[in-house]
C-alpha cells in the first residue's frame, strides 16, 4: 500500500530520526506549558498574571531570534541545538525541584518560563535552518508542512496529557516529565553525525552576521510581506493562548482536564488541516489563504467569548485550530523560501523575532483588558480587531513576483586586486568600495532607473551597507553606481550569495548599458577613517 504524499519526506533516515524525536520534545513542552498556566491560576489568578506566564515563553524569542539565527549559520547547528535542548533540559529539573519544594512564587514562575523560552527561542532558527539540510529540495515544502503536522500533533496530545498528568499527579510531574521528553531529542542528537560544509573564507563574526542578516531582510519585499502579515495575525489571535485558562476556569467552571482538552481540540483540528492544507492551497495563491484563515481564527475567537458552553468552547478551539496551521504553515513556508541558505536561520530568526514578540504583546494586552472589562468581552474585541487586521493588510503579496526570461549577459567584473595591495586586504576588517560604471542612452533612463532600484537590492542582500546611483552633470549619458562593504571577506562571500533571480537583475541592467564591453568595474579599500 501506497504511502500518502504528506508521509514523503519521513523515507530519508535523518529527518525521520529528527522528525520522531521532535514529537517527543514538543510533547513534553505542551505539558509544560500547560501546567506552567494551570499553576498561575493557583498562585496567583489575576487575569494579567495568567497572561504574563504565556508573554514570558514568547518574549525571548523576540529578544533572542536575530542573535541565535546568526549563531545557527555561524557554528556547528548540531551542537549549537544539544546545548540549547540541554539548558531547556536543566529549567525543566529546577521547576520541578521548585514545585515539589512548594517553593515557587509567581514571579519564579514566569523566570523559569523565560529561561525555558530563551532555550526555544535559541533552538528555533537553528531548525528551521536545518531542515533544507536534511532533505532534497523536491522534499523540502513537504517537509515543512510535515513538521506543522507534528508539531500540531503534539499540540493536540501534550496538553490532553498535560491536564492528565496535573490532575494524578500534580503540576511538578509535568514538569519532570517534559525534562525526560526533551532528553529525548538530545540522544537523536548525539547520535546524528552531521557533515558541516567546509569554506575557504573565514568564519563569520557575531555583530557582522546580524548586521547581514538584518540587511537582507530589509531589503527582501517577501520578507516585508511575511512578517507584516504574520505580526497582524499572531497579534489579535494571541488572545486564545492568553486567556483560555480564564475561560475555562471562571467562565466554564471547569478543571485542569478540560484545559488539557480543549487545548487538543485546537491541536486536532489542526492536524486535520494540515493534512487538507496541499489542496487548499491548490484553490487560492497564499494571501487569500492567510485572509480566510485569518476570518476563520477571528470567528472562532468570537465563539469562544461569546458562548459560555463547554461544546462550543471544543468547537472554537477546532475551528481556531484549522485557522492556526493554515496561516501560521503558510507564512512560515512563504518567510523560508524567501530566504537562501546562508541567511536562512537569520532571516527565520527576524521573522520569528517578529511574530513572536507579536503574541507575547497580544497575550499581555489581552489580560490587562480582561482584567478591565472580563474575559468574554476581551475576547471578543480581540476577535474584531483580527478580522478588521486581516483586511487591511490582505495588499501585501505573500506569493513571489514573475520575471520575463532575461538573454544572458556579461556582466561587470573588477580587475584582481595588485600583489601589493593583498595583505592590506587580508590582514584587517578594512571597509571597501565598490563602483560600476555605465554608459546609458538617454532613451533609456527610465528603464535603467527601474532596473537600479531592484540593482539595489541585490547589493543590500549581498552585504552592502550603503548603496548610492549618481548621473553625471555633464555627460548625462554616465553613470556610476557605488556600494560598500565591511570588509574584504565580506565582498568574497558577496559573490556567493547571489542567486538566480539575483543574477537575472544584473543582467537586466547590464543590457541597458551601450558599449563595446560590460559596464567597467573597480574596488576600492578605504586607508585613512
Amino acid at each position: 500500500m501506497r504511502a500518502p504524499a504528506a508521509l514523503a519526506p519521513l523515507r530519508h533516515p535523518v529527518f525521520r530520526a529528527l522528525w520522531l524525536a521532535n514529537l517527543a520534545s514538543n510533547t513534553g513542552l505542551f505539558i509544560q506549558n500547560t501546567a506552567a498556566g494551570w499553576l498561575m491560576t493557583s498562585l496567583d489568578g489575576r487575569p494579567i498574571m495568567v497572561s504574563l506566564v504565556q508573554a514570558s515563553s514568547m518574549l525571548p524569542v523576540f529578544l533572542l531570534a536575530l542573535p541565535a539565527g546568526a549563531l545557527a549559520d555561524i557554528m556547528d547547528r548540531r551542537h549549537f541545538l544539544i546545548a540549547a535542548q540541554l539548558w531547556m533540559t536543566a529549567v525543566s529539573f529546577l521547576l520541578c525541584l521548585l514545585t515539589f519544594g512548594d517553593a515557587l512564587s509567581p514571579w519564579g514562575l514566569i523566570a523559569l518560563t523565560f529561561a525555558l523560552g530563551a532555550g526555544l527561542a535559541m533552538s528555533f532558527p537553528a531548525w528551521a535552518a536545518t531542515t533544507p539540510e536534511i532533505v532534497p529540495r523536491e522534499d523540502l515544502v513537504g517537509a515543512i508542512a510535515l513538521n506543522g503536522i507534528g508539531f500540531n500533533l503534539t499540540r493536540a496530545v501534550g496538553p490532553a496529557m498535560g491536564g492528565m498528568v496535573i490532575a494524578w499527579a500534580g503540576v511538578g510531574a509535568a514538569f519532570l516529565l517534559n525534562a525526560l521528553c526533551i532528553l529525548v531529542l538530545v540522544a537523536v542528537l548525539l547520535g546524528w553525525r552531521r557533515e558541516s560544509a567546509r569554506s575557504r573564507l573565514p568564519r563569520e563574526r557575531m555583530m557582522p552576521a546580524m548586521r547581514a542578516g538584518t540587511r537582507y531582510v530589509l531589503a527582501t519585499p517577501a520578507m516585508h510581506a511575511a512578517i507584516i502579515r504574520a505580526v497582524t495575525f499572531f497579534l489579535f489571535s494571541s488572545a486564545v493562548w492568553g486567556l483560555l485558562p480564564l475561560v475555562v476556569r471562571e467562565e466554564l467552571g471547569l478543571g485542569p482536564e478540560a484545559f488539557g482538552i480543549l487545548l487538543g481540540c485546537m491541536g486536532a483540528g489542526a492536524v486535520c488541516a494540515g493534512l487538507f492544507l496541499p489542496r487548499a492551497r491548490a484553490l487560492t495563491d497564499r494571501g487569500g489563504l492567510v485572509m480566510f484563515s485569518s476570518l476563520l481564527g477571528a470567528g472562532a475567537m468570537a465563539l469562544l467569548g461569546l458562548v459560555p458552553h463547554w461544546s462550543a468552547a471544543a468547537l472554537a478551539m477546532v475551528v481556531y485550530g484549522v485557522a492556526w496551521i493554515a496561516a501560521a504553515s503558510t507564512l512560515q513556508a512563504a518567510a523560508q523560501m524567501a530566504a537562501p541558505a546562508w541567511v536562512r536561520a537569520r532571516a527565520i530568526g527576524i521573522y520569528q523575532m517578529s511574530f513572536f514578540g507579536a503574541l507575547a504583546l497580544g497575550s499581555a494586552l489581552s489580560g490587562v483588558l480582561a482584567g478591565r472589562v472580563g474575559v468574554p468581552l476581551a475576547m471578543t474585541v480581540f476577535a474584531g480587531c483580527a478580522a478588521l487586521g486581516a483586511v487591511l493588510v490582505r495588499r501585501w503579496p505573500l506569493d513571489p513576483p514573475t520575471f520575463a526570461p532575461v538573454p544572458e549577459a556579461a556582466l561587470a567584473r573588477p580587475e584582481p586586486p595588485a600583489p601589493e595591495l593583498r595583505g592590506l586586504l587580508h590582514g584587517g576588517e578594512r571597509r571597501l568600495m565598490e563602483v560600476v560604471r555605465y554608459r546609458i542612452p538617454p532613451g533609456r533612463r527610465s528603464a535603467f532607473l527601474a532596473a537600479m532600484e531592484q540593482v539595489r537590492l541585490v547589493r543590500l542582500r549581498g552585504g552592502a551597507a550603503s548603496w548610492r546611483l549618481y548621473e553625471d552633470v555633464a555627460h548625462p549619458e554616465r553613470w556610476v553606481e557605488l556600494w560598500t562593504i565591511e570588509s574584504w571577506a565580506e565582498h568574497l562571500r558577496e559573490a556567493s550569495r547571489l542567486t538566480e533571480e539575483d543574477r537575472a537583475v544584473l543582467a537586466r541592467a547590464t543590457l541597458l548599458h551601450e558599449g563595446d564591453g560590460p559596464p567597467e568595474a573597480a574596488r576600492y579599500v578605504n586607508v585613512r577613517s
